[in-house]
């Protein structure tokens, strides 16, 4: 089942369990339930400590449960959790075999603190880069505390329960058999969600803080690279973040990014993230900024209000809030988001197989996504508003050498259609005849650009018509002070690498802004 290079790396992994593992596997004869018995024999040659039974009575099969020798198993995959899955495979194995998690003492603390029955269903996809995150979160909370019990199902593999359930995004969620959420989650946002006091004593310690030089909001490439560039400066950093990572946490395969000829966004937040630890900063991951106050003279502190009430004080402000994915606007969409409507076709595609989709958007984000698909579903069909498409040339060839691709352009969506529970097609108009037409289908995936999250910012400094920060050759708003970098800002092409070398850019001019600043105000910088 696994090839050479990933058995080598299993046995180097598994040489860290300190106590036997038991893997139960509930079986039949199928063909996924031999694959399923050879990976778990591949798993076992790989560690004397892994043991093995095939006596599981689980009704989804194919399954097998994770658990301490001796200690009873919380953990359970049906399925096989290979592709993104397979490191939650590989850590579950870890931590139930009493390897310490890298996670900070005080989340372990939370969680085993937790006082209440909770068995939790993730519903994923083996091309889900975002849900690994939360089989991860899920399975370690299992681990650690023994009221918690969490099954990761793969949906493709068992469509009629996802079907039944009407699940038509991943990953969701289920606690005690009802809806708890749905998309990316961290261990820290599912303990937030339970525990219901963690917010206001996060506040507390935020409010609790002093005054930074340069506070960074936003923890995008933009963000990371402006408090690494600060930090190296000497001077007190902070970064806030909603999210750290931002849209890279969406993002599939990343092939610009200079000297890294392929990586995915998931491990390259990963480098962002332990790249910013590597130094001095104060990293506050999950607070939403809500306003921003402007110092009154220069000199004077800038205030960032967060969304739990807290706020924060630096003599400098970076804003790198980043962009979210650009919604229609159309009736139904909202209804119908994730319930046929979807933004990631790597993560919901395969919920699709053999079905009938659209792609909305005909520049590069929308053509990989229509191909990516046509791979999975039984058609798919391409409206671009324009008149012809804007992707690059070789997507183009590509798509077009697709049997099952249908190519409309000069077309505007106007109405989403379902049946009240999920969707069931679209209507759109001709641009050149006017006419209205109408297409069944399952599935609707939106690729057609991002918007600033930029709401919050509004009268506090000047945005564009689109709703950019303006910013200057050094990054600067129109607020002394402050300044922005990254997609948010009126910067032309959104990509990783621009961003980075925005947020850079933007960290030298407040350290040049800091060093200006009168007398009193320098004094008090380099103290």
């Amino acid at each position: 089942m696994l090839d050479q290079g990933l058995k080598s790396q299993l046995k180097t992994y598994l040489e860290n369990l300190r106590h036997p593992v038991v893997l139960v596997a509930s079986l039949d004869v199928s063909a996924k339930s031999a694959e399923l018995k050879a990976l778990l024999a591949d798993i076992a040659q790989a560690s004397d400590k892994i043991i093995v039974r095939e006596d599981g009575t689980d009704s989804r099969v194919p399954s097998f449960t994770v658990g301490a020798d001796g200690g009873g198993a919380r953990v359970t995959f049906a399925g096989l959790p290979m592709g993104h899955e397979f490191t939650s495979l590989v850590l579950a194995l870890l931590q139930a075999g009493g390897h310490p998690p890298r996670v900070e003492a005080e989340i372990i603390d939370q969680v085993k603190a937790l006082d209440a029955d909770l068995t939790f269903a993730t519903y994923f996809s083996l091309t889900c880069q975002n849900c690994p995150d939360v089989v991860q979160a899920l399975n370690l909370m299992s681990v650690l505390n023994p009221r918690i019990r969490h099954t990761a199902i793969d949906g493709a593999l068992f469509q009629d329960e996802v079907e039944a359930r009407k699940i038509m995004a991943v990953p969701t969620v289920l606690l005690n058999g009802q809806p708890f959420d749905q998309g990316r989650m961290s261990l820290e946002q599912i303990l937030a969600k339970l525990d219901t006091g963690a917010a206001a004593r996060d506040a507390e310690k935020i409010a609790a803080k002093g005054t930074f030089d340069v506070l960074v909001v936003g923890g995008g490439p933009a963000g990371a690279a402006a408090a690494v560039y600060a930090a190296r400066k000497g001077i007190v950093t902070g970064l806030a973040a909603e999210r750290f990572g931002g849209q890279v946490l969406d993002t599939m395969a990343i092939e610009n990014f200079i000297s890294v000829p392929h990586t995915e966004g998931p491990k390259l937040v990963s480098g962002l993230e332990q790249h910013v630890k590597d130094y001095d900063v104060d990293v506050m991951n999950l607070q939403k900024a809500a306003r921003l106050i402007p110092a009154q003279a220069a000199g004077d502190l800038n205030e960032i209000v967060l969304e739990n009430g807290a706020t924060l004080r630096a003599k400098t402000v970076i804003l790198a809030p980043g962009a979210r994915w650009r919604q229609m606007g159309v009736p139904g969409e909202a209804q119908y988001r994730n319930a046929g409507v979807a933004y990631c076709p790597h993560c919901d595609g395969p919920l699709f197989k053999g079905k009938r989709v659209a792609v909305i958007g005909g520049g590069n984000s929308g053509v990989e996504a229509a191909i990516d698909l046509a791979g999975l579903v039984a058609h798919v069909t391409l409206i671009e508003y324009d008149s012809q498409l804007r992707a690059d040339a070789v997507l183009q060839r590509k798509l077009a050498s697709l049997p099952n691709v249908t190519i409309i352009t000069s077309a505007l969506t106007t109405e989403v259609l379902g049946d009240g529970a999920k969707v069931k097609g679209l209507v759109y108009r001709d641009r050149a005849t006017e006419g209205l037409h109408t297409i069944e289908l399952e599935g609707i995936f939106v690729q057609i650009g991002l918007v600033p999250n930029t709401e919050w910012l509004e009268g506090a400094i000047a945005l564009s018509p689109r709703g950019e920060i303006e910013v200057d050759g050094h990054g600067a708003t129109s607020v002394p002070g402050v300044f922005a970098a990254g997609d948010a800002t009126i910067t032309p092409f959104k990509q990783i690498v621009i961003a980075a070398g925005d947020g850079a850019k933007a960290a030298l001019s407040a350290f040049d802004y800091l060093i200006r600043l009168p007398t009193e105000a320098t004094e008090a910088v380099a103290a």
